[in-house]
């Protein structure tokens, strides 16, 4: 593409991340405020930004399914750090991440006034994390996690980990799967959305940035009800629901009775 487009792609990104941190600092003061519903009025903002940073990204976004009215915990394939823009218009939604993602000039703070959860992986704080979840969901609020626990190319789906849906049967709270997959010349973009590996987040918004416009297609898939079901059994449910919705049939650990009856 030509140096000309390039510069302009990167100035309307430079611009949307200016414009995100006033909004970052705007909530800074609603903090202060101590406001009741300031969970909720976070989300919204974090939604009206994560919608203009998505459309200053080269990407052409497809969305099929219905985006749900009642909160629910969202659970997703997970393909790159622009996944959360992608997904996070679609819904006032909050969002797990590593901690590493903490440390990121700028993104990192952005992402914690956003309300973002983050999780230490071997840190041990599995259960304060559990509560935290909990809270969230008992509030009433969306929030999204990528079982799978990282990254993939988009040409595979790891096994999902149920550990992190207890909150959601605890809170009585439906999942919500989404199957999204980035597509470039009718195949499945494996090289230049994917952000993997050794993977830093400004060589990957260049190589990004540097490309054609590809496809994005985001799948909200049915809805999973969480009453009764144990974590392993919703956690393989999920993944053979996104996983279809990816590939078609897929090879799913199956589900045993005893599972069933847990």
């Amino acid at each position: 593409m030509s140096r000309l487009r390039l510069y302009g792609r990167i100035a309307r990104l430079v611009a949307t991340v200016g414009l995100g941190l006033l909004v970052a600092s705007s909530m800074g003061l609603i903090e202060r405020l101590h406001l009741r519903n300031e969970g909720a009025i976070r989300q919204r903002m974090t939604r009206w930004f994560l919608a203009r940073l998505s459309g200053a990204l080269p990407f052409d976004i497809e969305v099929l399914g219905t985006v749900p009215k009642q909160p629910m915990l969202w659970i997703s394939n997970h393909v790159s750090w622009t996944d959360i823009p992608l997904l996070g218009m679609l819904a006032p939604l909050s969002f797990l991440s590593k901690a590493e993602v903490r440390s990121w000039p700028v993104a990192g703070w952005l992402a914690k006034k956003a309300g973002t959860l983050f999780i230490r992986r071997g840190s041990g704080d599995s259960a304060l994390l559990g509560q935290q979840l909990l809270s969230h969901l008992q509030h009433g609020r969306n929030l999204l996690i990528f079982p799978e626990g990282t990254t993939t190319d988009g040409r595979q789906l790891r096994n999902f980990h149920g550990r992190l849906l207890s909150s959601a049967i605890e809170a009585g709270m439906p999942l919500q799967p989404v199957a999204i997959r980035y597509v470039r010349d009718n195949q499945i973009d494996a090289e230049i959305a994917p952000f993997i590996g050794d993977d830093d987040l400004l060589s990957h918004l260049l190589r990004l940035l540097s490309s054609d416009v590809a496809s994005v297609r985001i799948h909200l898939l049915e809805p999973i009800a969480t009453l009764g079901a144990s974590r392993n059994v919703l956690a393989k449910q999920a993944h053979r629901a996104v996983g279809f919705a990816l590939f078609g049939d897929i090879d799913v650990e199956p589900i045993e009775e005893s599972e069933l009856a847990a």
